[in-house]
């Protein structure tokens, strides 16, 4: 590149745009402690103590006009610095989307949701992404869809998360569009989000590696959704699908990707759907990937090595 670009080599990258690098011969880490400090010193809550999950399991937010309005600036900017921080914490995804429902006028209940999350990210500002070197080279997607559905317009939550080997890469968490008839078809039609994703997986990796890439696996954990996919004249369910949600089902018929049920305990994509326990919620942050950078040794296939963020 530096003789067809004027361009000077810096070395290995280790800061950008807030995101932290630490790179290393058999893993790179990405960690944004520094970028989430500031968002607690930007908040006044950066001596706050902390706390174990950022949102209670049963917390209900809604669009209240008895209670008292807040600072809609400070409300929206804490909530931006927060999406941004999404980028190395997934398990943050889901909490941060539903607070970012109320931008419009948001209530005393929402600032102190807000104010959790932010108690949560004091304990837990060292914790990031781990991409490890590994001989596995597929991709495999997780999706899944909130049984509990917003009690003002009945729409759910669905959320997927891709894998390069054993290393997250894209992953997204959102209310869906349109409301669903069931569980089953707001799955089936998260299913389809996924497997677009899962398209442009498969194209950009075949362009950055110059060959063809391996068939995509989406793993669900809704047998029926996996029965809709492959059978194509199963309308008893999905007669009431619009026709643009059958896309997965050409992209499996087709061989594009592969659709297969994995137990409800190991959905990765769980966490990106719904409020969890304590319990849950800390087994499910590890489960996804989000480690703790900071630990001055990590063992990595028999080998100890040391990190630090200073």
């Amino acid at each position: 590149m530096g003789m067809t670009f004027e361009m000077s080599d810096l070395g290995k990258l280790t800061y950008y745009l807030g995101i932290e690098v630490h790179q290393h011969d058999k893993r790179i880490s990405l960690t944004q402690a520094r970028y989430a400090k500031r968002i607690l010193i930007e908040a006044g809550m950066d001596t706050c103590n902390s706390t174990h999950i950022p949102m209670d399991m049963n917390m209900q937010l809604s669009k209240s006009q008895e209670e008292k309005n807040i600072d809609e600036k400070i409300y929206r900017r804490l909530i931006g610095c927060l999406r941004y921080l999404i980028h190395t914490r997934p398990n943050l995804s889901y909490y941060v989307g539903v607070l970012s429902r109320f931008m419009h006028e948001p209530k005393t209940s929402h600032g102190d949701a807000l104010k959790q999350i932010l108690r949560y990210l004091q304990g837990t500002s060292s914790l990031g992404l781990i991409f490890s070197r590994d001989s596995k080279t597929s991709v495999v997607g997780y999706c899944d869809s909130s049984q509990n559905l917003d009690k003002y317009d009945g729409k759910s939550t669905a959320g997927y998360i891709f894998y390069f080997g054993d290393s997250p890469i894209t992953w997204c968490s959102q209310k869906q569009d349109t409301m669903a008839m069931s569980l089953c078809e707001a799955e089936y039609m998260k299913a389809t989000e996924a497997a677009k994703q899962a398209i442009w997986l498969h194209d950009l990796l075949s362009e950055v590696t110059g060959s063809p890439s391996k068939r995509i696996t989406i793993l669900l954990d809704n047998k029926l959704v996996i029965a809709l996919t492959r059978n194509p004249v199963f309308h008893g369910r999905s007669k009431y699908i619009h026709r643009s949600y059958h896309f997965i089902r050409e992209c499996v018929e087709k061989g594009f990707i592969e659709v297969e049920h994995v137990p409800e305990t190991e959905q990765k994509a769980d966490i990106l759907t719904k409020a969890l326990g304590r319990i849950k919620f800390k087994e499910m942050k590890s489960f996804i990937g989000v480690q703790d950078v900071s630990e001055s040794i990590f063992k990595l296939k028999g080998e100890n090595v040391g990190v630090s963020l200073n």
